[in-house]
């Protein structure tokens, strides 16, 4: 109780008159301070939005969901708000820009990922069906499907005859994922593949997939992704940063679950949980760069 009565003046009063004080002392604004005291990523990021969030000017509050076009703009009317002498500042503007195109650029990319999740997986669809049927030849090259709706698909670790069932819960994104992991790592897909076949301890490797998908999208929502992306994008992350990070989680499950040696896959949801709160602690690093 004490705790939320502290935070609440500190934001609302004494952050005022402290920033206040400061700025008579440096001749510098709490952003101007930031910027020249902080190197490029995620530690300078969360200060810079931190204080645009907490800022008593519409201006700067407004600057933390601008588009990608309005960057510039808001950087100039930042600028002018706070009368920063750009000549004495150059680094400012560039360091500030750099934060802003992170900071919108993460509310674009959940924003990008969610579309995609919300797209259902069509039959009807000729796109859907052909990246359906170019995941089966990345991971089995060898072997041909004797139909759409087959047996086979099994194989690759979907639960029933038709996959599309399974790409009930993350439509597309779930498709999109396993897709970008079989093109971009082939070997190490089919590798993966080949360890879930395991016959003591070996897992669905499709389902696991889409369950990493959700995984990677729920991190994403929650906020728990920024300081990784304001570390490894020096601007906008696109879409192509998500499944990077995807790539990676299903690379390091594979290794965990293996490591692990679990009874059988009915204790996959136990499993699954250790493996989340390992990624949530090392997401937790302000530092942290998780990349294969």
């Amino acid at each position: 109780m004490l705790l939320h009565i502290w935070q609440y003046l500190y934001s609302n009063y004494f952050r005022f008159w402290l920033k206040w004080f400061i700025r008579q002392i440096s001749g510098k604004c709490e952003l101007q301070r930031i910027c020249a005291g902080s190197e490029d990523g995620a530690r300078r990021t969360h200060r810079i939005e931190y204080s645009l969030e907490h800022s008593k000017s519409k201006v700067l509050q407004c600057a933390i969901s601008v588009f990608e076009d309005e960057v510039d703009k808001y950087v100039a009317d930042i600028v002018k708000e706070k009368k920063v002498n750009v000549e004495k500042e150059q680094r400012f503007q560039i360091s500030l820009r750099i934060c802003l195109l992170q900071i919108s650029g993460y509310k674009k990319l959940y924003l990008d990922v969610e579309d995609l999740r919300k797209q259902s997986f069509n039959s009807d669809n000729t796109q859907h069906e052909q990246l359906l049927l170019e995941l089966w030849d990345l991971l089995m090259p060898h072997e041909k499907l004797k139909s759409r709706i087959t047996k086979q698909w099994g194989d690759i670790g979907f639960q029933g005859d038709d996959p599309k069932t399974d790409f009930r819960g993350m439509g597309m994104l779930g498709l999109a994922n396993l897709l970008y992991f079989s093109q971009h790592y082939t070997e190490e897909a089919r590798l993966i593949l080949s360890h879930s076949n395991h016959p003591k301890i070996g897992y669905s490797y499709a389902i696991v997939g889409i369950n990493l998908t959700e995984m990677a999208y729920s991190l994403l929502k929650s906020g728990a992704l920024k300081s990784h992306f304001y570390n490894t994008v020096p601007g906008i992350p696109r879409i192509k940063c998500f499944h990077q990070f995807y790539c990676y989680l299903v690379y390091e499950f594979d290794k965990f679950w293996f490591k692990e040696e679990p009874e059988s896959i009915m204790f996959f949801n136990q499993y699954r949980e250790k493996f989340h709160d390992q990624i949530k602690l090392q997401l937790s690093d302000p530092d942290v760069v998780l990349t294969l």
